[in-house]
């Protein structure tokens, strides 16, 4: 399994924009960006970078394999 580090916000959504989500729109407390039907949830912007536990949870609820976010 590819080992997943910390990343920024900004490029969370420039690397989310990549795998063909359009957004990020707000939609209550979250923003969220979507791909066809699917929506997918993404954390306000932090002070510091988006953990590797937090951005695992996102990329299962994306469906994007570690490996494949890694190359990107």
């Amino acid at each position: 399994m590819a080992r997943i580090s910390p990343v920024a916000h900004e490029e969370l959504i420039k690397r989310l924009r990549r795998f063909g989500f359009s957004g990020p729109v707000a939609g209550g407390k979250h923003l969220y960006m979507t791909r066809g039907q699917q929506r997918l949830t993404v954390p306000n912007r932090h002070r510091r970078d988006i953990s590797p536990a937090l951005l695992a949870k996102i990329l299962k609820q994306a469906g994007i394999e570690p490996r494949d976010w890694s190359r990107v």
